[in-house]
């Protein structure tokens, strides 16, 4: 199976939102319409939020969210935001290859830092996640504003 990389762009969108909406189930977040449009906005604007997308056979099977930042340590930091994969082609390489895509624009625009949360529970993913990268030690909390 061959998994091509590459940016999300506007022709994107129809193929995004199903694999966004299923992101955002997996972790149990309930999201209007507007939010996922405004995110599809704040991706394409390409800022500081950037989007990778994985096409197997021309389809769109797997997507990254990445978020530069800068850090009181660092001048830019990436954090690796949302990783989701269509469960139809798991286990075939698309994480690893979307998790690397993203280190490799991190090197490139000479971000210090690459991180990504995941919640305990995830033992698929950590399965992967701790062959590419260091677990810290660190617990996320999050407090409402």
């Amino acid at each position: 199976m061959s998994v091509a990389i590459a940016p999300l762009v506007a022709s994107d969108y129809a193929e995004w939102l199903p694999l966004a909406r299923a992101y955002k189930a997996f972790y149990e977040t309930v999201l209007y319409d507007e939010e996922y449009t405004r995110t599809w906005q704040r991706l394409m604007a390409g800022d500081a939020v950037s989007g990778l997308g994985a096409r197997v056979d021309g389809r769109l099977v797997g997507i990254v969210h990445a978020v530069y930042h800068a850090s009181a340590w660092a001048e830019q930091v990436c954090y690796l935001q949302d990783l989701f994969v269509d469960p139809a082609v798991r286990g075939r390489g698309v994480a690893r290859a979307l998790i690397e895509a993203v280190a490799a624009n991190a090197r490139r625009v000479g971000a210090a830092r690459l991180y990504w949360t995941t919640q305990q529970h995830n033992a698929t993913a950590r399965t992967l996640y701790d062959k590419l990268a260091s677990f810290n030690g660190f617990i996320r909390y999050d407090y409402p504003v």
